[in-house]
């Protein structure tokens, strides 16, 4: 009868266990992983999900059986059996999850070293800064030494070893396709290596996420992540290193598109548009004014246009337009931004909220 009872109750185990596993399989839990580093910690997360899914299995399968097979009549009202105690039983069940919870530890153990480790002889070096409320990425090595961009450019099976900093509050960056997260702390350089495995071309991007609360901007802090073939990034960073180039002398805004070109460039740069809508540029953030309509808010300000764009860029806690808060467009933009792009900002808003009016 025993031998019996054990049977059944582990076929109702393997039962539910095959379900269990059913449904962590069958449905795509997670994005999908697109780097050496996510694999690893896949390994950690599928090891401690069979584990988990084979003791929820063996106790919701004795719950069950004990239901069924041990459950009282319904006129039986007398007290169960008097149990003392099974010992080997009491230190099976204990050595058993600590044993699980110890191979759990030493896995990961072992994914957290390898994880931070760059390999390979030439390893990408990136500057990942962030701010209230977008990311800027400076290249220190390779093709693209000296690019800054505004997106985060990769090559496939390239290791990089990005070096994370803030220049105002603590935000964190995260790629959910490339697994790992980092803190990005201000006076402080946290790095994070990434091995991308999957090359999306520049067609197609993965986010780029702050996970960390950093203010009414927070949830449209969001850039893009490419992973390119060499070809790709080779040739990317010939094209960025030449829009990096700053003109010695910048033509006067109405005699070409070039400064207009800059300008366009220092907004998306500054992230801009996560707070602001602004037509030329495609933006439609709401957490900050509508840079549509600068030259009302100017007049209002009782300010000429010019002088009034530069005075919010630097000093945007000078005149706030009705309806939004203080203090929250970050007050550093005016010694960030060199005076060349400062003046080719300026000029590219002027310009493009006059028209955006007409």
């Amino acid at each position: 009868m025993r031998r019996r009872s054990f049977v059944q109750l582990a076929l109702l185990a393997c039962v539910i266990a095959g379900a269990a596993t059913a449904v962590a399989v069958a449905i795509p839990w997670l994005p999908v992983s697109a780097a050496k580093e996510r694999d690893r910690i896949d390994v950690v997360y599928w090891l401690a999900t069979g584990i988990a899914i084979m003791i929820f299995s063996i106790v919701v399968a004795a719950i069950l059986f004990s239901v069924v097979r041990f459950r009282a009549h319904p006129d039986d009202d007398s007290d169960g059996p008097p149990i003392h105690g099974h010992t080997k039983l009491e230190i099976v069940w204990t050595a058993i999850p600590a044993g699980l919870v110890t191979a759990i530890a030493i896995v990961s153990a072992i994914v957290l070293h390898d994880n931070g480790i760059a390999s390979g002889k030439d390893p990408l070096r990136v500057a990942v800064t962030a701010e209230q409320f977008t990311w800027s990425f400076r290249y220190l090595n390779g093709e693209a030494k000296g690019v800054v961009s505004p997106d985060l450019y990769l090559q496939v099976h390239r290791p990089v070893r990005l070096e994370i900093t803030s220049k105002d509050v603590v935000h964190s960056f995260w790629v959910p396709e490339f697994g790992q997260k980092q803190d990005a702390v201000p006076g402080q350089v946290n790095p994070l290596v990434i091995t991308p495995t999957k090359v999306t071309g520049l067609g197609r991007s993965y986010p780029i996420i702050c996970t960390e609360l950093c203010g009414l901007g927070h949830a449209l802090m969001r850039r893009a992540a490419y992973v390119l073939t060499p070809a790709q990034f080779a040739s990317w960073a010939r094209t960025a290193r030449g829009q990096a180039a700053p003109a010695p002398s910048p033509a006067p805004p109405s005699s070409s598109g070039g400064a207009s070109a800059a300008g366009a460039r220092v907004f998306a740069a500054s992230g801009c548009s996560s707070c602001h809508t602004f037509t030329p540029a495609k933006a439609t953030g709401t957490v900050g004014p509508d840079l549509d309509k600068l030259p009302a808010e100017a007049r209002r300000a009782g300010q000429q246009l010019e002088p009034f764009v530069r005075e919010s860029i630097v000093n945007p806690n000078a005149y706030v337009e009705p309806g939004f808060p203080k203090g929250v467009m970050p007050a550093n933009f005016g010694t960030t931004l060199s005076k060349h792009d400062l003046d080719a900002l300026v000029q590219y808003l002027v310009q493009g909220s006059k028209r955006a009016g007409t």
